[in-house]
């Protein structure tokens, strides 16, 4: 029995929620714990991979056709509140950081369309694990390869005052093995289009995009118009042949055949032709979070 004039037990209306976030805080912990269990996990058999890699694999450790498969199976798993953006960029590095450990390389970046805009597509998608060298045009960064065969050049995919493509050309030089970003959507953090540069193992490439690099007599607004249906197209004067040197992107079976065929007809003369590259065809993303390709 309480004393007279003595207060009532105060009984705390906090402790059911702290108990409850107590407990949930747990399962954060426990969560962060095994993701960080399970990325040392993923290191040790990357160590083993190493292993394998020296006695039955010659090549070089980017993989274009598996990061891609890779990303599709990320969207379409996805759901809940965490950001895709989060999600994309948190693989992107994981892939990126355990590359590196595999066959250490340097990112050689064009940054002739801005500086930040570069930086931004380079860390979203390699992380900071990477050494980032800046060059002021396609040329420099497309050129650094020549004296370090497992780095990449990373160059604008946009309208260019050269040729730099025609570096390419060449049977063993490095080719074009990404175009960036590969998920498409409304606001991408990292939204410059983004050719990546490299050397990668025939089997690790993916078919879906072909590029060319096209020489051709003749070219002229009319000539632009109707290819641009069959093909994207980059185009610098070219004095050597009077016309242009074409950097495109084709897709689906016989496009060169008819890009070539459309090119002739619209009155212009192909000069030479040369493959150099291929990439994913463009993952785009809904406002729900699926994807389909593009």
């Amino acid at each position: 029995m309480s004393k007279p004039g003595a207060s009532a037990p105060q009984v705390s209306q906090s402790t059911p929620q702290a108990a409850t976030l107590q407990d949930l805080r747990h399962e954060i912990d426990r969560i962060d714990e095994t993701m960080h269990r399970l990325l040392m996990e993923r290191g040790d058999i990357i160590g083993r991979l190493i292993q394998v890699k020296k006695t039955q694999e010659v090549g070089s450790a980017f993989r274009p056709a598996r990061e891609a498969d890779m990303m599709r199976r990320l969207v379409e798993r996805h759901r809940g509140m965490l950001p895709l953006d989060t999600v994309e960029s948190i693989w992107r590095v994981i892939i990126s950081a355990f590359t590196y450990v595999q066959a250490p390389f340097s990112m050689h970046a064009d940054l002739s369309a801005g500086d930040s805009v570069m930086r931004d597509s380079a860390r979203f998608h390699f992380g900071f694990s990477v050494p980032f060298v800046a060059h002021f045009s396609a040329d420099a960064a497309v050129g650094a390869l020549a004296k370090a065969k497992g780095d990449l050049a990373l160059v604008p995919a946009v309208d260019s005052r050269t040729a730099w493509w025609t570096a390419l050309e060449a049977q063993g030089s490095p080719k074009i093995i990404l175009r960036l970003p590969f998920l498409e959507r409304a606001d991408h953090p990292a939204a410059l289009p983004v050719f990546v540069i490299s050397r990668a193992a025939d089997d690790a490439m993916v078919p879906d995009v072909e590029m060319w690099s096209i020489r051709v007599a003749g070219w002229n607004a009319e000539v632009s118009r109707a290819v641009s249906p069959i093909a994207e197209v980059i185009a610098v004067p070219d004095r050597a042949f009077d016309g242009a040197a074409l950097l495109a992107s084709i897709t689906g079976t016989g496009g060169l055949d008819r890009l070539k065929a459309a090119l002739i007809a619209a009155g212009a003369s192909v000069r030479s032709t040369a493959f150099v590259g291929s990439h994913a065809a463009r993952y785009r993303v809904n406002p729900h979070g699926t994807g389909q390709g593009a």
